[in-house]
């Protein structure tokens, strides 16, 4: 059922965590689950949030779903959340859009900054007691393309503008453009949800297009790049570097080539993760729980259609 006035002052929540549960959740007709047990914590359900939003345990307990009318996600991606199932019900998805905007930002910026500069260079000779002299590259008058216009590549930009770069920010409807973008790119950084016209769109073609010089930063979804084209592209030389927090498969694997590939930084998903931002995602369910008990309308309500929240969706 969706999300309409009149609710039951207590619904009954389900939290799906792993490792961990939200900080200083203790409302009333809570029950947590982990993936193992989701399935049997469903049935009854009203309010389904989902913590640990890097599970597919709602996809394959979603037929006990029996009474669920709103999924809410600790996470700006949903990607986990399309499947056909919820997809073609009349639950409510929302998501924490808002929460990742700013420390998404500052850590790309914090990559353009290192890498320009040669930071792990820097750190690398001064781990061998080494005094290398070099020149490094200006930031300022170079080019990103950003790829995503949603609040998170809106604030890329913003930053990326502020140190004197020229960005040119590509979302949805600006999608075909992006091949004419790619030959004057020094960076060029992802940033947008994975959907279908998303997946796989880092591939051979597209990293052809871009200079010897480009360096891509991915803060999106691991998905959105093809990998072994990637790999291949860094190994011959034909890009200049990359900087990956978001990877197909997570944690990256021992084995990954990317690990030690020249010119890559490698970090753990961790762009949008600043000191504090558990308990700024708990406040975010806790503003549409208040909503939904009073039968107000939801923040952030993602277009299921699309894989994302447009702007009439964003707030009430």
């Amino acid at each position: 059922m969706p999300v309409s006035a009149g609710q039951r002052v207590t619904p009954r929540i389900t939290v799906l965590h792993g490792d961990d549960r939200p900080p200083g959740l203790s409302e009333d007709g809570l029950r947590f689950a982990t993936g193992a047990t989701l399935a049997e914590a469903l049935p009854g359900t009203e309010v389904l949030l989902v913590w640990d939003f890097t599970s597919d345990a709602v996809r394959d307990a979603w037929p006990a779903a029996d009474s669920v009318r709103w999924v809410h996600t600790a996470s700006a991606g949903v990607d986990r959340l399309t499947f056909p199932g919820l997809l073609s019900s009349p639950v409510t998805l929302t998501n924490s859009r808002g929460v990742f905007d700013a420390p998404m930002a500052e850590y790309v910026l914090g990559l353009v900054l290192a890498m320009a500069k040669d930071l792990p260079g820097t750190i690398h000779a001064q781990s061998r007691r080494e005094w290398r002299h070099r020149e490094t590259e200006p930031v300022a008058g170079r080019t990103a393309v950003v790829v995503g216009g949603g609040p998170i590549g809106r604030a890329i930009a913003r930053l990326l503008e502020a140190v004197g770069m020229t960005v040119e920010l590509v979302g949805r409807r600006d999608f075909d453009g992006l091949p004419r973008l790619l030959p004057r790119a020094d960076w060029l950084v992802l940033a947008a949800p994975l959907t279908d016209a998303t997946r796989g769109m880092l591939d051979a073609d597209m990293l052809a297009s871009l200079r010897p010089s480009a360096r891509v930063i991915n803060v999106g979804r691991g998905a959105l790049v093809v990998e072994p084209d990637l790999v291949e592209a860094l190994a011959a030389g034909r890009i200049g570097g990359a900087a990956l927090d978001v990877f197909a498969s997570e944690p990256l694997p021992a084995e990954s080539p990317l690990w030690e590939l020249p010119g890559v930084i490698v970090s753990p998903h961790m762009s949008g993760d600043l000191i504090g931002w558990r308990e700024a995602l708990v406040e975010v369910f806790r503003d549409n729980l208040e909503r939904y008990r009073a039968g107000e309308p939801l923040r952030n309500v993602v277009d299921k259609s699309l894989g994302y929240v447009t702007t009439s969706g964003a707030s009430a």
